[in-house]
């Protein structure tokens, strides 16, 4: 943390009181303060691993409802000049803080070409102000440096010899002693080719008004001849979206909801398949006889409906097709939402 005790010059922008513009910071300036932090306030610059991972962790708490509050000063070309970050955390209150709410300055930082300019002055004293108008925060720490100290002061700040710090790690085998922790961050394409990949379905349980269940025969797929309504779902589709379209584009009728769920389907990848399935069971209630006699095929994807008992079905398709169906069958007849993991998998 730097003074800032020297005169300024004409030609910067000042606001009517004389002070440099301040402003107060949003996600999209945490990589530009993460910097800051880096270069100029801690003894070893962070690693460009260990910026990406700080900028990812100060983004969302400098949200609203986030705990970090920042204000910053543009320079003329668009860069930061000078900033203050502040981190909000609850504390057990006293009298001196009755609401227990507290705030670390975390960094002061200002550009060398910017030094000695009050900027420092203008983003601690917004800074606090901000915390302490709006915010409610009575309680204020900071950690600063002898030659700092002066400005802190003059804010109100007071010393506290009582007031210690240690960092301490578990050491790296090989390690200096000043190496930076190991970091778990990837870059977010990293990690998404790293995940498993899957396939999203979704399905319409639909019965009869005995419960029994309807099915479509299959004009392209002999190995599930008789299925439930539904399909895989486009990219970027939510699930109950995905159930109208295939409703829709299956029988044209069109599933009025509300959503419910009544099981969740699993299969692992095999040959052929190097993915998973997950397929999201949906209840799309009881059809009078007119409402099935009513349904409308696309005749590239099925050529019949049919309404048969459950037991019947076990005959129509293969083992653990059947498993899935009385499965749904079972919760929604119990109203347990139904698990199952091993259809698909032979």
């Amino acid at each position: 943390m730097n003074p800032d005790t020297a005169p300024t010059t004409a030609a910067e922008p000042r606001d009517a009181d004389g002070r440099p513009p301040v402003r107060a910071a949003t996600a999209a300036d945490a990589e530009a303060i993460t910097r800051m932090r880096s270069e100029h306030v801690l003894s070893a610059p962070f690693t460009e691993d260990w910026v990406r991972r700080c900028t990812d962790e100060l983004a969302p708490r400098l949200m609203p409802g986030g705990d970090a509050r920042a204000v910053v000063i543009d320079a003329a070309d668009g860069t930061m000049a000078a900033c203050a970050l502040g981190l909000i955390h609850p504390v057990l209150p006293a009298p001196a803080y009755p609401r227990g709410r507290a705030a670390r300055v975390q960094l002061v930082a200002t550009q060398p070409e910017f030094r000695r300019r009050g900027y420092a002055r203008a983003v601690v004293s917004a800074l606090l102000d901000h915390l302490a108008d709006v915010e409610e925060v009575t309680l204020f720490e900071l950690h600063t440096s002898p030659e700092a100290a002066p400005l802190y002061r003059e804010l109100g700040f007071g010393g506290n010899p009582a007031l210690m710090r240690m960092t301490r790690h578990r050491q790296r085998a090989g390690a200096g002693p000043s190496a930076q922790p190991d970091s778990t961050w990837v870059p977010p394409q990293q990690y998404a080719d790293a995940l498993p990949r899957a396939a999203a379905y979704v399905c319409l349980y639909v019965t009869d008004e005995d419960d029994r269940p309807l099915q479509l025969h299959s004009v392209y797929s002999p190995g599930h001849p008789w299925h439930m309504i539904g399909g895989a779902m486009d990219l970027g589709e939510r699930p109950w979206d995905a159930v109208v379209r295939e409703c829709r584009e299956e029988t044209g009728m069109t599933a009025l909801g509300p959503p419910r769920l009544l099981a969740t389907v699993y299969g692992q990848p095999r040959e052929g398949r190097p993915y998973s399935t997950l397929q999201l069971i949906f209840d799309g209630g009881r059809l009078t006889a007119e409402q099935i006699r009513g349904l409308t095929l696309n005749p590239r994807e099925h050529d019949e409906v049919r309404v048969l008992p459950l037991a019947e079905w076990e005959a129509l398709m293969p083992a653990r097709d059947f498993v899935r169906l009385r499965a749904v069958e079972e919760a929604r007849r119990t109203g347990v939402a139904a698990y199952v993991d091993t259809w698909g998998n032979a």
